[in-house]
């Protein structure tokens, strides 16, 4: 083939190869405007006003169960956590509704907090809306389900309880009565009367503070609080009755950040530790109380010198009325209630109550709280949702250690 033919050959290969060229970037073109008009799918118009009205917590989840809108009250509840539903047993709803087509309902219990066994209970109603989303709504009935249990055991422990006093105080006003003339045995019966009475004035007002703190809601009604003035004001509360046995009370540490909750319900939970300290340590000793912060969490400790508790007996000591030494209780005025009131509080937020005993070598109790989150931190997770950036960490999900004793 002559040079010429070859140069001919080639304009014509390279011809070709230019409108290929050309032909293939149009073709591209058209592809990605193709898929430019293809829309992302979208709630219908009205849903999220629909929503935010219907009174419950909402989660919208999209194909991959991703959130893409939230309210407040889920995050709050601790059902989203950024922009993942936190819940196994909600993704499987998910899950299913997806797959059938169908709505899904069901009434679940999720964990309030890391450590503990405070819950919220809820209805979960999840269905499919708007081509690949999913809807979850949530009815909080966490107050109905402890109302209902309150009432099945509330009057059963607390007649057992009151008859005690109410019975002693009966028998001593007929043995002063019998014993009118009887001067020294008058007073002796009164001045026995007068302890009855005020146990059972004690009894009362702890049966009182735990149905008052049962039916709080600490989600709602919760605020910031500084943990250092609760210690503070605790541990003045408990000042009167430490002098009078020589006791003296010491504060060490502090904790930076807040945590959420209710301070009244925190100052009553210390409150009965440090009165336990200073009930069952020996006159002339020390009592400890100790604040840090670790991993997010805010821990307060309040150490004794008291005879300390048996590890068999450390399963039981937050149940109601439920006393390891009863003759020891009943000198020390205890009505074993209060260490049953410090669970219910670190119940309520998200917390727990830890002890290390052993007989003859005192007691630690030790408070752990979750601390509210940076504000940065918190505002990446509920954003989208509109969420408070104050979402604490006592509000989402997790678990933890210890145990304490109701020596009241």
């Amino acid at each position: 083939m002559t040079p010429t033919a070859i140069a001919v050959v080639a304009g014509l290969i390279g011809f070709a190869l230019g409108i290929s060229g050309l032909v293939a970037l149009q073709v591209s073109a058209r592809s990605r405007r193709d898929r430019a008009d293809v829309q992302e799918p979208a709630l219908p118009d009205g849903a999220a006003d629909v929503l935010s009205v219907t009174g419950r917590a909402y989660v919208v989840v999209d194909g991959v169960d991703g959130v893409v809108r939230a309210s407040p009250a889920a995050y709050a509840l601790g059902l989203v956590r950024g922009h993942t539903v936190v819940h196994e047993q909600m993704l499987e709803m998910v899950g299913r509704a997806r797959r059938n087509g169908v709505i899904e309902e069901r009434r679940i219990e999720l964990a309030r907090g890391p450590f503990g066994s405070g819950g919220v209970v809820l209805d979960v109603r999840v269905a499919p809306i708007a081509e690949e989303y999913i809807l979850l709504l949530a009815d909080d009935q966490t107050e109905i389900v402890r109302a209902q249990s309150v009432r099945n055991d509330f009057v059963a422990n607390v007649s057992h309880e009151l008859k005690t006093p109410v019975g002693a105080i009966g028998l001593l006003a007929e043995a002063i009565e019998d014993a009118a003339d009887d001067e020294d045995a008058v007073r002796r019966f009164a001045s026995r009367l007068h302890k009855e009475s005020v146990r059972l004035s004690a009894l009362v007002q702890d049966i009182i503070e735990l149905s008052r703190l049962q039916g709080a809601d600490v989600v709602t009604e919760g605020r910031p609080v500084d943990l250092n003035r609760v210690v503070a004001e605790a541990v003045d509360r408990n000042r009167t009755p430490a002098e009078n046995r020589r006791i003296e009370i010491v504060v060490g540490g502090r904790v930076e950040r807040p945590v959420f909750g209710d301070p009244d319900l925190l100052v009553t939970a210390l409150r009965n530790l440090v009165d336990n300290a200073v009930r069952y340590s020996p006159e002339g000793t020390r009592v400890g109380v100790g604040l840090r912060e670790r991993d997010g969490m805010a821990q307060v400790s309040v150490t004794d010198q008291g005879p300390g508790i048996p590890l068999d007996e450390q399963d039981r000591i937050f149940e109601r009325f439920y006393r390891v030494d009863t003759a020891r209780s009943r000198q020390t005025g205890g009505t074993g209630l209060g260490l049953s009131i410090v669970k219910h509080v670190m119940s309520q937020h998200g917390g727990e109550v830890g002890v290390w005993s052993q007989p003859g070598r005192g007691s630690t109790f030790t408070l752990r709280i979750p601390q509210l989150e940076d504000a940065g931190a918190a505002t990446g997770g509920a954003g989208a949702a509109g969420a408070d950036p104050a979402t604490p960490r006592s509000l989402a999900p997790a678990a933890g250690s210890g145990k304490t004793e109701d020596r009241q």
